[in-house]
């Protein structure tokens, strides 16, 4: 009698630990199920588990993407673009000395129609370029320009300069 009492409170043990499994599994998957089948469940976990793994494979694929720009670019620079209320506050710094590489940034900016309206350069040791940089008055250019458009245009033109140094 004893045995069978054992057996049923161990299965009510076990039943309770699935329920309990059951309902975290259904939380963790966001399951919009309010049912507690175990089949809508567990469809629902294997959704969600495709959802994480396209993420993975897309969070790689970026991943991916930003080590190729880095190699193409094999010096460590830093490049930071913010917006101000007329224009951008443009900060570039090498560790290295870059010879020609501020004639290759203006001329992006150039190519961009934005004028330098205060810049601190350093070359000696280290190139670091401090601009204060807007869109040309005269309105030669189309459209507005962003924060990303003037990094991307300066990165452009350090792959340039970089590309054209090392066929030197």
């Amino acid at each position: 009698m004893e045995d069978k009492k054992r057996s049923k409170s161990s299965r009510g043990r076990k039943k309770a630990a699935l329920y309990e499994n059951l309902q975290l599994l259904r939380d963790v998957a966001n399951s919009s199920t309010s049912s507690m089948s175990k089949t809508s469940i567990i469809v629902d976990a294997s959704k969600y588990i495709e959802e994480l793994k396209e993420k993975v494979e897309r969070l790689n694929q970026e991943i991916g993407t930003s080590q190729i720009s880095s190699v193409q670019n094999p010096l460590p620079m830093q490049v930071t673009v913010e917006t101000l209320d007329k224009g951008f506050l443009i900060n570039v710094y090498s560790e290295k000395n870059c010879s020609g590489l501020l004639v290759s940034i203006l001329q992006a900016f150039e190519e961009l129609g934005l004028d330098v309206h205060d810049a601190r350069v350093s070359c000696s040791d280290s190139f670091q370029l401090e601009a204060i940089g807007g869109e040309n008055i005269e309105g030669q250019v189309e459209g507005n320009i962003d924060a990303q458009m003037v990094k991307q245009a300066i990165l452009q033109a350090i792959n340039n300069w970089s590309e054209t140094n090392d066929q030197k």
